[in-house]
């Protein structure tokens, strides 16, 4: 697979900078100017996943192959979680049955794919093969090898030994041979909260590097600062200081071992009545130290950070959005976004968000596979957006296994695997970095990205441009809505003076009128679903479409003024709940909630603007093309799409606005209410949930039937208006 096809961006970009004349000369800064930005593509990844070094199913190579192999990742970052694992994930796999249906792929972006059948070939779960073995068992030195405390039998090893002196070899090694950027992250326990997806890319050497790397900053951070990590030793011959430049000297925050190591674990103490922030503070002091040892390579994401509810310091759980503001403030180039669209995406409980065991999940769950924060137009995301933050938006697989079936099988009752149903599309630029892993993380980093389910869409074209008052507005907007279609037609973004794209902001006059453009294609062909039955959401409304051939219905643009940067001494308007349940539990009609704290609303985002088929411009390919003119603009602003296979008022699934319904209610996980989303086809799989001998639309079918994409914002700043200072570049 070619990954990045430099020479055809190159002259996509000569023929859409052709058109250059539609800008406004001296209205955008260079931000916004094509020359200041080389050209670039969009890849996909994941940078979210588990292993047998934690608690998934599968090898470190096995994985690491089906997400690039099988699936057709661009990149992809191994992380597990902090802590301690008594299995090596080294271990190859026992031998297994492939998947029966060879898919043969490439690249999401070829289409279409072949066919998969149903019921797929592949071991089953039930025949326990994989690599179970324990460190204690397969290590030369058995559990003389094991370093640091620990007594268990076996023996697990601590996450800072694996990742420095067994895992970060292998993912060089599979990098190297697959020719991908694979690196070694963590989905690290924050002291405080719950999960943390991040990366420490310095000393690592992915492809297209050569030479031998490590991990040693990404195992000793593991050691310092995940609330999991109970080793005293010190890394043992490392003696990691866990100390930085702006540590504190506070007692309650240095190991009460050592009086020396700033370690920010369990053993420098947990929230107590007294002090009920400790952890917080804890993990502002590991961002705090990730700024001053690799300030470039880093990234600090919360992970499905709505699924345990409501801050709670006592338990140690939950993200409110003053910690997010305060994770930004401290350290913006490395604390950048969310993963708001988790992974779990198969499970009952959608996102696992919820359930009986999590049934103190902000709002009840994940709304169309997406948490609230980011689901409901004027929460929580749109706040942050508000201020002017560069805040974004992410997916992930979480991969851990296929819950009832094996890995090699194709259905799935937990998880779905990196790169098979949900994806983050990022854009690289050409330059020194190429396709590399540090470009990927500026990439993230810069905001220009978007993230998908179930192949939904695989390109994405999103501009605002200001118009040139010599030409005609029709002849602009065709011009412009043109270029977003090339860009499309070459994976590639728009490259006109006078555009911002995502991530970025255009600087306009007052008065100044403003096209929104997109473009996004539709995969022609069948996506990965191994299942070709009707959609069971969208035969409720008496249409027929196969499950594996899913169409975008419409695309909405969200728009909300920004008011600049909240102090954090403002605590009205900067620190706040929302989603909280006060009453019954997840799914109940019941339930009563606690209203949003104004801190956590943007009371200006709307959906400004709707695009479907009678609107939008179909050509060849799946694309379609769409545009509207913004009129004399006097506010700074920024708009965001989101899009879906399902239409306004689907039973269970959307409102009459588009906006999609808590998932929870599609399949009650209480067994003792009805379903509501019946799956009466002959192929409906033997698994899905049934009551009284009618199968419901669940799990994984449930998932297919419920696809989403969502893009990261495009600013526009108003000269003498407020100013979108927090912007990184």
């Amino acid at each position: 697979m070619k990954s990045l096809q430099f020479r055809d961006v190159a002259l996509a970009s000569v023929a859409v900078c052709a058109i250059g004349a539609v800008a406004l000369p001296g209205s955008a800064t260079a931000a916004d100017k094509a020359k200041s930005k080389a050209a670039g593509t969009y890849v996909t990844g994941d940078f979210h996943n588990h292993s047998t070094c934690s608690d998934g199913s599968l090898s470190m190579k096995k994985l690491i192959d089906k997400s690039v192999n099988t699936w057709g990742l661009d990149w992809f970052v191994q992380a597990d979680h902090g802590g301690s694992s008594a299995r090596n994930c080294t271990l190859s796999e026992d031998p297994f049955t492939p998947v029966t249906p060879a898919l043969g792929l490439t690249n999401n972006s070829t289409g279409p794919y072949p066919p998969a059948t149903y019921p797929s070939g592949g071991q089953p779960a039930s025949t326990g093969k994989g690599p179970n073995q324990s460190w204690q068992a397969t290590l030369t030195n058995g559990v003389a090898g094991i370093k640091g405390d620990g007594t268990a039998n076996p023996k697990a090893m601590w996450r800072w030994q694996e990742i420095k002196e067994y895992q970060y070899a292998i993912t060089e090694s599979e990098s190297r041979r697959l020719s991908k950027p694979i690196w070694m992250g963590v989905e690290a326990n924050a002291p405080g909260h719950e999960h943390v997806s991040m990366a420490i890319l310095d000393g690592q050497l992915p492809w297209p590097a050569t030479g031998t790397g490590n991990a040693n900053l990404l195992a000793q951070y593991e050691y310092c600062f995940d609330k999991n990590d109970l080793d005293t030793s010190r890394g043992v011959e490392n003696a990691w200081d866990c100390a930085f430049s702006s540590s504190p000297t506070a007692n309650s925050l240095v190991d009460p071992v050592s009086r020396k190591i700033a370690k920010a674990g369990n053993l420098g103490g947990n929230n107590s009545a007294t002090d009920l922030d400790l952890g917080h503070r804890k993990s502002l002091e590991s961002i705090k130290w990730m700024s001053q040892f690799a300030p470039n390579g880093s990234y600090y994401v919360p992970a499905h950070l709505e699924r345990a509810g409501y801050y709670d310091p006592a338990a140690g759980r939950g993200f409110n959005i003053e910690h997010l503001r305060n994770f930004n403030n401290t350290a913006p180039q490395i604390a950048f976004g969310f993963e708001s669209m988790p992974g779990h995406q198969a499970s009952l409980n959608r996102g696992e968000y919820g359930g009986t065991g999590f049934n103190r999940s902000i709002a009840g769950g994940t709304f169309g596979g997406t948490g609230y924060y980011s689901a409901k137009i004027g929460g929580v995301w749109d706040a942050l957006l508000g201020e002017g933050r560069n805040w974004w938006f992410f997916a992930s697989s979480d991969y851990h296994n296929r819950g009832l079936f094996g890995n090699d099988q194709l259905e799935s009752t937990q998880d779905f695997q990196p790169g098979e149903y949900q994806r983050t599309h990022v854009l690289v630029r050409k330059g020194t970095n190429n396709l590399s892993a540090q470009g990927i993380i500026d990439g993230l980093r810069s905001g220009n990205s978007f993230a998908t389910s179930g192949q939904l869409i695989d390109r994405l074209a999103f501009v605002v441009c200001s118009l040139n008052p010599a030409l005609p507005v029709k002849t602009s907007t065709a011009l412009i809505e043109a270029a977003v279609s090339n860009a499309v037609k070459n994976n590639a973004e728009v490259r006109i003076d006078g555009c911002a794209t995502m991530g970025e902001k255009l600087v306009v006059r007052p008065g100044a009128n403003l096209v929104v453009a997109m473009a996004m294609r539709d995969p022609e062909g069948t996506n990965f679903s191994p299942y070709s039955f009707a959609n069971p959401s969208l035969k409720q409304i008496n249409v027929t479409q196969a499950l594996n051939l899913p169409v975008l219905d419409h695309v909405d643009v969200i728009g909300g003024n920004v008011t600049g940067l909240v102090s954090a001494t403002n605590t009205a308007a900067y620190a706040g709940e929302a989603g909280k349940i006060l009453t019954g539990t997840a799914g109940d009609p019941t339930a009563t909630y606690q209203a949003d704290a104004p801190a956590t609303l943007n009371t200006s985002a709307r959906k400004v603007k709707t695009f479907n088929t009678t609107n939008w411009t179909s050509t060849t390919g799946g694309i379609r093309s769409m545009s509207y003119l913004v009129r004399n603009v006097s506010a700074t602003q920024y708009f965001r799409l989101r899009g879906t296979n399902l239409p306004p008022s689907t039973p269970n699934e959307t409102d009459a606005d588009g906006n999609p319904l808590l998932d929870y209610l599609v399949i009650p996980f209480d067994t003792s209410k009805p379903g509501t989303v019946p799956c009466n086809e002959a192929a409906c799989p033997a698994h899905l949930r049934t009551i009284n001998g009618i199968k419901y639309s669940s799990f994984d079918v449930s998932a297919w039937a419920d696809l989403w994409f969502y893009s990261n914002p495009v600013f526009v700043q108003v000269t003498g208006s407020t100013s979108v200072a927090s912007i990184i570049k």
